[in-house]
């Protein structure tokens, strides 16, 4: 199966976190693929930008060919997707990736459960 990696799952991969855990790692080795989407890395800016989070950008974009993922691009059959979706979530970027894995086939490993509400492409890790 192919995955696509949440923002927080992505962060914490790369600063090799404590929180991600085994089973966390687990799940994400296991994939045929790995996808880190464009809109994460967008998410990213945006935090840091606002002090949130402390990280470089050019660090974080070459992270994702770094740690053997693809980039997922945001395309515009990505928002036909997300105007489908209800408001279960107000995160705007969750739902962005909700969008995206359900109109790539891919699964979205996700540590929001409440992200699980929105499809069978979302699995809480």
């Amino acid at each position: 199966m192919n995955v696509l990696l949440d923002t927080q799952l992505y962060l914490w991969y790369l600063a090799e976190s404590k929180a991600l855990t085994k089973e966390r790692r687990k799940a994400i080795g296991k994939a045929s693929q790995v996808y880190v989407s464009a809109v994460s890395l967008w998410e990213a800016v945006i935090k840091i930008g606002l002090g949130r989070l402390h990280a470089d950008p050019q660090g974080l974009k070459d992270g994702i060919a770094g740690s053997g993922f693809l980039e997922l691009p945001m395309q515009t059959v990505h928002t036909i997707t997300l105007a489908q979706l209800p408001l279960h979530h107000r995160d705007p970027f969750d739902r962005m990736l909700v969008a995206q894995a359900m109109t790539e086939g891919l699964e979205l490993l996700t540590t929001d459960a409440q992200l699980s509400t929105y499809s069978h492409f979302v699995r809480h890790i």
